[in-house]
């Protein structure tokens, strides 16, 4: 989440210098016309003002293109996520009754939640306004009570039964 508003703040400065550019050459152009300097140096300045406008029209672009993507995605999610309630109760029920049997306090609880949401400890500590530190000493502490190696065998202590095996050409022929 944070690289995306990261992403769209690189590309919004991008844009803003390249406006920058494109008026500074158009200032400098139509100064460098009135003064009648050669026309060589005018179509240069031209040239750069072009590809000036041209990188801010392909930058704006690839924003809204972007911003389209993400708008798409969270329907998508949105759209799995009423198809697949009832589902995702009952994996939310189950993964809360395996953090009871851990004995994982609160904060671990939450800590394991966000792990397996994919968050990082920086991420973790800003959600839960704590130190980094903690945020990654409590998540050492949720594999070590689950006797898990960490946040990969978190996730796959979950999911693995959840995923059907890949499909074997030679049993479908057989069924």
């Amino acid at each position: 989440m944070s690289n995306d508003l990261s992403l769209r703040g690189s590309v919004l400065a991008a844009i803003t210098l390249f406006s920058v550019v494109a008026l500074l050459i158009g200032v400098d152009l139509v100064t460098d016309y009135r003064e009648g300097v050669s026309w060589a140096h005018l179509s240069v300045e031209a040239a750069v003002l072009v590809a000036a406008v041209a990188g801010v029209l392909v930058l704006w672009r690839q924003l809204y293109q972007s911003r389209t993507d993400l708008a798409q995605a969270r329907v998508e999610a949105k759209q799995w996520r009423q198809e697949n309630q009832q589902l995702l109760a009952g994996l939310s029920s189950a993964i809360q009754t395996q953090f009871r049997r851990w004995a994982l306090t609160g904060a671990e609880t939450e800590v394991g939640l966000l792990l397996l949401k994919g968050l990082s400890h920086k991420e973790i500590a800003e959600l839960r306004r704590t130190s980094e530190r903690t945020a990654r000493e409590q998540a050492r502490s949720v594999y070590r009570k689950s006797g898990l190696g960490g946040r990969a065998s978190l996730s796959a202590f979950f999911l693995e039964d959840l995923l059907l095996p890949p499909s074997d050409p030679q049993m479908d022929d057989l069924c």
